[in-house]
């Protein structure tokens, strides 16, 4: 098995949405879990993130986006009783930032 079918197995096996969006807020990827929980599912591939999301959550994006190419690695963009969404930096080897992943976390406390 090649690296990306490994990788690609490896993230449908989480149980929680994964989608991986470029530094121009482009949907690049979905594990299995993602494209069931979003509405659209694959055909949101190639399309922007931000188009999902109201003005708000757009302009907060937009922010952790600018504080990700200066250095930051996460940042809670959302909570609710039942889960927490975070966006994750996701870096090349020299450091540079290829884009980002929205990543859930259910609440257990």
């Amino acid at each position: 098995m090649t690296d990306a079918p490994l990788m690609a197995a490896i993230l449908d096996s989480l149980k929680s949405p994964l989608l991986f969006a470029d530094t121009t807020h482009r949907i690049r990827y979905m594990n299995a879990a993602a494209l069931v929980h979003y509405a659209g599912g694959e055909k949101l591939l190639g399309t922007s993130v931000l188009d999902c999301h109201n003005a708000e959550s757009q302009r907060i994006m937009g922010e952790i986006l600018v504080a990700m190419r200066e250095g930051e690695d996460e940042r809670l963009i959302t909570e609710s009783e039942e889960y927490r969404v975070y966006m994750r930096a996701v870096r090349g080897p020299e450091g540079n930032l290829l884009g980002y992943y929205e990543r859930y976390e259910p609440r257990g406390d």
